[in-house]
């Protein structure tokens, strides 16, 4: 594989670019040739004159290419509004494709179903890259729809931009379709010599606290905790609504979870409710948190990532990075998060309005992300592994001050975090048994009950949940003669003895102290037969615990089945009414509710 990188700077250059080429190829073994064409300037006409170029020069060869925020040649941030990469394959089995498809909201689900049936026919592909418009589009369903796709086939990409980021306009074309502002294209790679791996990259990492995401609908993110999603913008880190607030947010994007990868969604805008536009779809009911953007800690990201390429010694790197990096970063530093990628194979790509990785069962939409794909042809057999080169100067051996108060930050956060959960599971629980207190079990009885509450039933109907309840026998006699160290032990054994049981034959059970030496178990999936046969593992089970002082104890149980339309407080006396028939009518024993 050889690849040629180089800027436009007028026809006659370009010409005589695409002549050495035609050259080299004719002395050389190739296979396929792909021009990728990035353009900052949205001249279509200057577009379409590089295409005819190509054409004339080099019919046979393949390109496609897209509006850019930038673009990136050689590792570096090229000064040229329009770059040329042109990759020459060399291996007889290596096969290339290019496709386009015209892509709205209400085709997304064709063009993916489209890509899959095109694999299915082709079975040697092994990578798909694609050049899209994205601005004004939700990509979820889009990326859903590509999950259909092999998932050993490597999907990766970036969306089209411009070089203005507050403007909308962008565009895709190819070879075998026209300049379009809705449109998807694929560059579709494979053989049997051909070789390709992906990765990316974030480095921003989370901070504070978890906030709930209550309202959003797809870009705009209403509500964090019921409050407007301003406020927290605001609240920490006092980012005003002004003409700096993309700027300034860039640094804090919203970190969140989808399809088990952390994904960052950055902020582009205010409206007035306090709503935010962010950079895309972000889902409702999810936990997010605001991530910083911190130099030190990027960097050690993008080396980490760029050195697990070694062994895989590539020959290309693609690069698609989003737009959002360049403006955190600044174009005087971009390049320290590419040239890392130069040292190891010839690296290009470009700035884009979002990143598209497939990641194990899913296809993500990426923002203020780096993906990296590598392409190899041939083994690594008797070739060296490179080494990642990397001015770790200005961040080795020490750490930002961001960086350490963002890591006190967290780990008080954590910390605190885990004495509120203290907090809150000591609330509902006895002190001594360390079952649930008989607050919480009523709690939870009663909202049991509720379930059942408006159900239409002539008569009295079961409704497949039961109640035990359970009282220690002569347990008076025990903290008389042994004392209430002893008493405590036997409630604590009765205790630990539940737990197990209830694990091991009822684990969607709840258990708690009912009060002295009364429990009670509430079993939401158990009819009457099968808390009955319960209750008696139960009762058998403590009579066999012999305990220090106080010997062998016995229990009696009641159990009675919730009835559809009645209150927590009607089925909590049957049960009880149950217990004290079995205290009376010999003790050691389970009586089932009449």
């Amino acid at each position: 594989m050889k690849q040629f990188q180089f800027n436009y700077e007028g026809e006659e250059k370009f010409i005589s670019m695409i002549k050495r080429i035609r050259q080299w190829c004719n002395a050389s073994v190739v296979s396929n040739v792909v021009f990728q064409i990035y353009t900052e300037n949205l001249n279509k006409s200057r577009i379409t004159s590089i295409c005819g170029m190509i054409e004339k020069e080099m019919p046979k060869a393949l390109y496609m290419g897209c509006s850019t925020n930038g673009n990136i040649v050689m590792g570096d941030k090229s000064s040229s509004p329009i770059s040329i990469i042109c990759t020459v394959y060399e291996y007889p089995s290596t096969r290339v494709d290019v496709l386009q498809y015209t892509l709205t909201e209400e085709k997304a689900k064709y063009v993916a179903d489209s890509l899959t049936e095109y694999v299915t026919r082709h079975p040697w592909v092994k990578s798909i890259m694609t050049f899209t418009t994205m601005r004004g589009m939700s990509m979820t369903d889009y990326c859903n729809y590509l999950c259909e796709l092999p998932k050993e086939i490597v999907f990766c990409g970036g969306g089209a931009f411009s070089e203005d980021i507050n403007d909308s306009d962008a565009f895709v074309f190819s070879n075998v379709g026209q300049i379009s502002d809705h449109a998807a294209v694929f560059l579709v790679t494979g053989g049997e010599d051909y070789y390709v791996e992906a990765r990316h990259v974030t480095g921003w990492k989370p901070l504070g606290r978890n906030l709930r995401v209550t309202k959003a609908e797809g870009p705009v993110l209403y509500e964090l905790d019921g409050k407007p999603a301003y406020e927290t913008y605001y609240k920490y880190l006092n980012i005003n609504k002004d003409d700096n607030f993309f700027s300034n947010t860039l640094e804090f994007p919203f970190l969140y979870e989808l399809n088990g990868l952390d994904i960052l969604r950055a902020p582009i805008g205010c409206n007035q409710d306090g709503s935010l536009v962010m950079t895309a779809d972000i889902a409702e009911n999810v936990n997010a948190r605001i991530a910083y953007g911190d130099p030190w800690t990027i960097l050690d990201s993008v080396f980490d990532v760029a050195t697990s390429f070694q062994d895989f010694i590539p020959e290309t790197f693609t690069v698609f990075s989003c737009a959002g990096r360049r403006t955190f970063w600044g174009d005087d530093e971009i390049s320290k998060e590419t040239k890392p990628f130069q040292s190891l194979a010839t690296t290009s790509g470009f700035y884009t309005s979002g990143e598209f990785l497939r990641n194990g069962d899913y296809v993500n939409q990426h923002n203020v992300t780096l993906v990296i794909e590598a392409q190899r042809e041939g083994s690594v057999e008797d070739k060296i592994v490179p080494q990642v080169e990397m001015d770790r100067s200005e961040f080795s051996g020490k750490v930002s001050m961001i960086n350490r108060l963002a890591t006190f930050i967290q780990a008080a956060t954590e910390e605190l975090e885990e004495a509120n959960k203290q907090l809150q599971l000591s609330s509902i629980t006895d002190g001594m048994t360390k079952l649930l207190n008989r607050r919480e079990i009523q709690r939870r009885i009663s909202l049991k009950a509720r379930e059942f509450e408006n159900f239409s039933v002539n008569g009295m109907a079961k409704a497949g949940a039961t109640l035990i309840m359970m009282d220690i026998d002569n347990f008076k006699s025990v903290n008389d003669n042994y004392g209430h160290k002893e008493g405590d032990r036997v409630l604590i054994g009765l205790a630990d003895m539940l737990k197990k049981t209830v694990a091991e034959l009822a684990p969607d059970a709840s258990v708690g102290r009912w009060g002295g030496e009364e429990f009670m178990v509430l079993c939401p999936s158990l009819d009457e037969a099968g808390a009955t046969a319960l209750a008696d593992t139960f009762r058998k089970r403590f009579s066999e615990i012999r305990f220090d002082n106080c010997g062998n104890r016995t229990m009696s149980l009641g159990v009675t089945e919730l009835i559809a339309g009645e209150n927590s407080d009607i089925c909590c006396v049957r049960v009880d009414d149950a217990l004290y028939e079995a205290k009376k009518t010999g003790k050691n024993k389970v009586v089932v509710a009449q």
